[in-house]
């Protein structure tokens, strides 16, 4: 026989629902969602000694950040990103434009200074060539002119022969022996007339040679002869004015 404080010990065998699968569920026996607990706690052992945890609260959703956040500070660094690296874009482009423009100044002006240089250069060659054309000019020009003026005073005045053997035979040296001085037959009389105390002086013998020019002479001696034909004077007059000019271009 069973004692009755056992009894009240013993568990308490609850019956199955009848009716079996088929029977319709409690609704207090239906699954509760997260969201309409207030707060909840687990059970441990803990509980029966009357140590009750306080009740973790329960994260609603809209408690949770929404993933957009995340997704707005990602484009929100994203775009300082962007900005940045504009920026720095900027300025290694300004950076690099103001180098490339002072190499382009530098080349520039150093393309201008060498076109100025040739220009110059050629400026300078051309104005050279000018100038001696000018001067060859100028000195054809006073070559004519005193070819001109020494005929003229040769046909209004033909005694200054006489001056000319005189000179040219006073060039010899005192010493010299056997003078001769050959000038032009139509000149001779002007010569024995203006310069004969000269020839008697140096014992010189005057002859006349048809082969030499009116104007001119010529002397020789022992030691030397002189040259004192019109050509030849005129040849040095003409070098001394910077001109080749021949005394016999414009003969005929």
């Amino acid at each position: 026989m069973t004692n009755s404080s056992d009894a009240r010990r013993a568990p308490r065998q609850v019956p199955p629902p009848t009716g079996g699968a088929t029977q319709k569920a409690s609704p207090y026996t239906r699954f509760i969602p997260r969201e309409e607990l207030g707060s909840f706690a687990a059970w441990s052992p803990d509980a029966l000694s009357g140590g009750v945890p306080p009740p973790t609260p329960l994260r609603r959703a809209t408690d949770v950040p929404p993933a957009g956040g995340e997704a707005m500070g990602a484009a929100e660094a994203l775009a300082s990103q962007l900005r940045a690296a504009r920026q720095s874009g900027y300025q290694d482009g300004y950076r690099d434009g103001l180098v490339a423009l002072d190499a382009f100044k530098q080349s520039y002006a150093s393309q201008v200074t060498a076109q100025l240089g040739a220009l110059t250069e050629g400026y300078h060659a051309e104005l050279d060539a000018l100038r001696e054309q000018l001067a060859q000019a100028v000195a054809a020009t006073a070559t004519t002119l005193a070819r001109q003026v020494v005929r003229s005073e040769l046909a209004t005045r033909p005694e200054l022969i006489a001056a000319v053997a005189q000179e040219a035979i006073d060039t010899l040296l005192t010493s010299a022996r056997h003078i001769t001085l050959r000038i032009h037959p139509d000149d001779q009389p002007l010569v024995a007339l203006g310069a004969g105390d000269v020839l008697a002086a140096r014992g010189a013998r005057l002859i006349t040679d048809t082969a030499m020019a009116r104007g001119g002479c010529s002397v020789d001696s022992d030691i030397g002869a002189v040259d004192a034909t019109l050509a030849t004077r005129w040849a040095r007059a003409a070098a001394a004015l910077g001109s080749e000019m021949p005394w016999e271009e414009d003969a005929t």
